[in-house]
């Protein structure tokens, strides 16, 4: 008979206590360990350990193991299959999270919609939703498949069983919060059942070379849910990102066994569902403000892809004692460490004025290529200068107040040509080894100072 305990778990790192504790030592989060049943001196977990010694793998010389190029899958979405990489590798496993009602559940139906209508089968398995609602959302996308299956259960072994009979091309599980092991005596979405359940649907994936979707909840700091072992075990992890009161969303790529990193891809939601925006560039600066000071246009590599967006900055005096330091989207800890250089090696005083940075449009920025834009909306909101709309900003800011090379310039200047604008500001170190184009004048800048006077004008 096997013997019951109670153990702590902490629901944010996984983290195991045989008592209660406010704080989790392991992530030092408050209120995390929940209690769970563990079962001990017996009980029928062992055999997922216990393998066969005759069918078990052997190591091979690296020499010796055959490469071959694996087919991908690909959707009739070229967002997403950039994203992937270049589609969906057999086998895979991919994570997708997101703020609730953000568009996952629409994103992938349309995929299996699109992957259905190639004559493969695909099982869809909603554990939040009845057959009939996933088909009322079906309906309103105009998605009609017979390969297309629909299976609402949260049972994992009956999950299992319908993927053995059905054979499918192609998996969908939303979510994984919601999915459960009978034999784990924990609730759904704890972190024993999330754990042994991906565990469990990878080895599925990786057997038959069937690619997985699972769908993940976040948290309220926009996190995955569970344990942080979660994202360490797929192959793929995707955040689909995008305010609730715009259209757009941003698809971004933040781990890739098989692609770049950073990837992006921008959708925008419609009545039939998501769509694609094949030049997201024109969209981020299609309501750009003609002749106002503090915008700049910086062009900033998401991925493989260069996108221009328009950086705004708002510098007014302080009616406090300690002056506020605002931004939204990016790191808000760039914008004092900017106004510090400027007051330092530029002469502005800025230690009595506030400070509000945008990146416009909803994107999020986090590469250092975008310190010098920056600092020249801040300079040019602070001066009431205007700077030349045709303008395009790019450059790494040191704290002496150098300017410091940036990775792929050939293609942010291609792209700031491509979109009609006719003059770009670079590092000076970047001007060497290419040809520029002839269509944008490209000038290097060694020092804030320098940027300011080309950009700005002297004062």
């Amino acid at each position: 008979m096997a013997k019951r305990k109670i153990k702590f778990v902490c629901q944010e790192c996984g983290y195991e206590s045989p008592k209660w504790m406010g704080k989790c030592p392991g992530c030092h989060q408050w209120n995390t360990l929940v209690e769970e049943a563990a079962m001990t001196g017996g009980g029928n977990s062992r055999h997922i350990f216990q393998t066969n010694s005759q069918t078990s793998a052997k190591p091979e010389k690296i020499t010796a193991i055959k490469s071959e190029k694996e087919p991908r899958m690909t959707t009739d979405m070229p967002e997403l299959n950039r994203v992937l990489g270049g589609g969906i590798v057999p086998g895979s496993l991919v994570l997708i999270g997101g703020d609730p009602g953000i568009g996952k559940s629409t994103l992938l139906l349309q995929v299996s919609a699109q992957i259905a209508d190639k004559e493969l089968p695909v099982l869809y398995i909603s554990g939040e939703e009845s057959s009939r609602q996933t088909k009322l959302r079906a309906e309103r996308l105009d998605i009609r498949s017979d390969e297309l299956y629909v299976l609402s259960e949260t049972n994992l072994q009956d999950v299992i069983t319908q993927i053995e009979q059905i054979d499918p091309k192609f998996v969908v599980i939303d979510s994984i919060q919601t999915i459960f092991k009978e034999d784990i005596t924990s609730a759904p979405g704890s972190v024993s059942q999330v754990r042994e359940c991906t565990s469990q649907l990878m080895r599925i994936a990786k057997s038959k070379g069937i690619p997985i979707f699972i769908v993940g909840h976040v948290t309220k700091e926009g996190s995955i849910a569970g344990p942080r072992l979660l994202e360490h075990m797929v192959d793929s992890v995707l955040y689909f990102e995008g305010e609730r009161h715009h259209t757009f969303r941003i698809l971004r790529s933040v781990k890739n066994r098989f692609g770049s990193t950073h990837e992006m891809g921008i959708f925008e939601m419609k009545e039939k569902g998501l769509e694609e925006v094949l030049n997201p560039s024109e969209i981020f600066l299609e309501e750009r403000s003609q002749g106002a000071a503090g915008s700049i246009v910086v062009a900033s590599m998401e991925g493989t892809r260069p996108v221009l967006v328009e950086i705004q900055a708002l510098i007014s005096p302080t009616s406090f004692g300690n002056p506020r330091r605002m931004a939204t989207g990016l790191d808000t800890s760039r914008v004092p460490l900017l106004m510090a250089v400027l007051e330092k090696r530029a002469g502005l005083l800025l230690q009595n004025q506030d400070a509000y940075i945008k990146v416009a449009g909803g994107v999020k920025l986090d590469e250092p290529a975008i310190d010098l834009a920056v600092a020249l909306s801040i300079a040019s909101s602070f001066r009431e200068q205007v700077s030349n709309g045709d303008d395009v900003v790019v450059g790494e800011v040191g704290l002496t107040g150098e300017v410091r090379r940036v990775a792929r310039i050939e293609q942010r200047v291609q792209e700031a040509a491509k979109l009609g604008f006719k003059r770009v500001i670079i590092p000076k170190k970047n001007l060497e080894g290419w040809t520029p184009p002839s269509s944008i004048e490209v000038v290097g800048v060694s020092t804030v100072q320098e940027a300011m006077q080309v950009t700005l004008g002297d004062r």
